[in-house]
């Protein structure tokens, strides 16, 4: 399993505890950034990168990391194929799987401890979509998707 990482400036400590967790998991990840706590950075940047790399196949899952987690997870969203799940329990990350088919977890750093953050991205990581009656609801999140997605290159 392939993960991209990536967060702000509020998420740089977090995700360097994500990185050591996947690394003692023998998980392959790839940091798009940013990598600095000093410098203010545009969270949509670093969440437009990481949903690409999901959406297009190219990373299985990805992990995001903010302030809140709340703006970045916004930002991901608008990547059509994205599914990105704001959690701070471990309920909610499975469920976001199981239920949801979520393809990446947001965070944020000054919302969650360290801990349960390492909780929370096993239970996501650990999880696997049940499929059944939620792939019809997964599919109508997709159509509501293709119904409003315009190209705007």
């Amino acid at each position: 399993m392939k993960i991209a990482l990536g967060s702000d400036h509020a998420g740089v400590g977090l995700k360097k505890e994500v990185m050591l967790y996947l690394e003692s998991h023998s998980y392959v990840y790839e940091d798009f950034g940013t990598y600095r706590a000093d410098e203010s950075v545009d969270y949509p940047l670093y969440a437009r990168e990481v949903a690409r790399k999901v959406a297009s196949g190219e990373y299985d899952l990805g992990i995001l990391i903010c302030g809140t987690g709340i703006g970045i997870s916004i930002a991901a969203n608008k990547v059509p194929g994205v599914r990105c799940a704001l959690c701070h329990d471990t309920f909610s990350a499975k469920a976001a799987r199981e239920h949801n088919n979520a393809n990446i977890l947001a965070m944020g750093e000054r919302v969650i401890g360290r801990g349960l953050a390492m909780e929370v991205v096993d239970a996501f990581l650990g999880q696997q979509f049940a499929g059944g009656r939620h792939t019809r609801r997964v599919d109508q999140i997709g159509d509501i998707e293709k119904e409003y997605n315009r190209d705007e290159r």
